[in-house]
């Protein structure tokens, strides 16, 4: 049964992420439900979702190569924040983290339901400061940092979060956004497991299981991605976000 349950949620949450995202309101649960503790199903949780991140920033290289440049001074954010973040998710111990699940899944399904309005609040505020210049890269770059720390402590919603900051750095090419994201996130996510795998605080067997679901769930999703209605299923997920965030709530306080 565990197998099952790991595996289905790996095909079911690969699956989402190829369509529309949000894959972690699936396989983290998932992994709590094995008996998995929190904060290693979280760290687990990182290491399953990592695969595809990788395969999406290489889909989207031919949009990258504008931004070569942009690459060096991103990836060394992504690897201070990421280290930041799962050191500090070390140093919790699952008491304290299960308190703060609730909200940080809070913090993701909002995020997950807003990204769109959170994207175009970006850019109408980039625009009407005639370009992010005026924030001044340094600004800017710490901004970053302090995003992929929140990525390196928890996965769930970072790529809506990534997707505002280049907004707000002034770039408008969407499939440039999109790899972007995703090779930050793909930084992110591995100098975290490295850090998690160093500190014995991923679950190797329960999460090999979820990330061959991941990887099979998110190819076979891809090639039915024409099908799917993109907004009813984001609805879905919203709505299974807000009722698991509820359930998280009572767990953590009733």
């Amino acid at each position: 049964m565990e197998v099952i349950l790991l595996f289905g949620a790996g095909l079911i949450a690969g699956a989402i992420n190829s369509l529309a995202g949000g894959g972690s309101f699936i396989a983290f649960p998932a992994l709590l439900l094995a008996g998995v503790p929190p904060v290693l199903a979280n760290a687990t949780n990182t290491f399953a979702a990592l695969p595809g991140y990788v395969t999406g920033a290489i889909g989207y290289w031919s949009d990258l190569k504008a931004h070569k440049g942009a690459l060096l001074r991103y990836g060394v954010a992504a690897l201070i924040g990421g280290l930041l973040g799962a050191e500090l998710l070390l140093h919790l111990d699952d008491e304290v983290f299960s308190a703060a699940v609730p909200w940080l899944i809070l913090i993701a399904v909002a995020l997950f339901a807003f990204g769109q309005q959170i994207n175009q609040w970006a850019a109408a505020r980039t625009a009407s400061m005639s370009g992010a210049a005026r924030l001044g890269a340094i600004l800017l770059w710490l901004l970053l940092v302090a995003i992929c720390i929140y990525g390196g402590f928890f996965n769930a919603g970072l790529g809506i979060v990534l997707l505002a900051f280049f907004a707000l750095a002034g770039l408008t090419d969407i499939h440039a956004m999109n790899g972007l994201k995703l090779a930050v996130s793909s930084v992110v996510a591995a100098i975290a497991v490295v850090r998690f795998a160093l500190g014995g605080a991923i679950a190797w067997y329960e999460g090999s299981l979820v990330f061959a679901g991941t990887l099979i769930g998110g190819y076979l999703a891809a090639r039915i991605a024409h099908a799917v209605p993109r907004q009813a299923l984001r609805m879905a997920i919203i709505v299974y976000g807000v009722v698991l965030t509820a359930v998280f709530f009572w767990r953590a306080y009733a």
